[in-house]
């Protein structure tokens, strides 16, 4: 995968000090839900305008000139963000792959990142979307690969709506699959849709991958995945991403 030269100048500082995408970033935090023990494991962090705009609003104004420096900018701010608001759980970080030249000369503005603002490099969990045009497999597989080696979990999103067939989730090998809302979408009324999920459940258990439901919408979904024997959860069912803020497991008492 080639990379203009200019990009591949730049140094770890660059991305770390963030050059200017000619609008600002923010973060909002979704949680993960732990059935089995009920408690939050972890929060996805997911990109926001300077006003809260969705994520739809943000991927309007990237480009191949920014994408790079988007990418990093992203895992800089889910980081200064998570933990000056305290984060000790798994925090999950959306990346481009398509934005990572050399995962090992990539990665380093995210540790200096971690190192900066004390947060634990252990808790981080990189997701790479569906919705991310992969041409490569071997240079996504290289990216896994080097994070592993670094002690980070990887993690394939929206599992069911894009590239990813059975084959690559072999390959892959991520730590977590999340199953794409469509999955979930009413399941409990789709006998397709739970056969699907209890193959890929199969398949995940025998080479250890963890599978989390992301879209949960309703009780009636939550109640047949559990009985599929899915253990994480995401979704409007617990709770909306909120700006710069993470909701405690105190507050989804009332829902585990």
């Amino acid at each position: 995968m080639d990379f203009p030269a200019q990009i591949k100048q730049q140094t770890c500082s660059d991305c770390l000090s963030g050059k200017s995408l000619g609008f600002q970033i923010r973060m909002a935090f979704q949680p993960i839900i732990d059935w089995k023990h009920q408690i939050i494991c972890g929060y996805e962090a997911l990109v926001r305008g300077p006003q809260g705009q969705g994520a739809g609003w943000v991927f309007e104004h990237i480009n191949d000139s920014n994408k790079y420096y988007f990418d990093q900018a992203c895992r800089v701010k889910a980081i200064e963000t998570a933990a000056k608001l305290g984060c000790n759980t798994y925090l999950n970080i959306n990346f481009l792959p398509n934005a990572v030249y050399n995962p090992e000369t990539c990665i380093k503005a995210t540790i200096e990142a971690a190192d900066l603002y004390g947060f634990d490099l252990t808790k981080l969990v990189f997701e790479v979307t569906e919705g991310e045009q992969i041409p490569d497999k071997d240079h996504l597989n290289r990216i896994f690969r080097s994070y592993a080696k670094r002690g980070f979990k990887t993690a394939i999103d929206d599992y069911g709506s894009g590239f990813a067939t059975l084959d690559w989730l072999i390959e892959l090998k991520p730590h977590i699959l999340k199953l794409d809302m469509q999955l979930i979408r009413n399941i409990q009324d789709n006998p397709a849709k739970q056969f699907i999920v209890e193959q890929t459940i199969a398949q995940c258990e025998l080479q250890g991958t963890m599978v989390l439901a992301e879209g949960v919408e309703t009780k009636a979904e939550l109640d047949c995945l559990l009985g599929l024997g899915i253990r994480y959860y995401q979704g409007y069912y617990f709770a909306r991403p909120e700006l710069e803020r993470l909701i405690t497991t105190a507050e989804l008492s009332g829902m585990l």
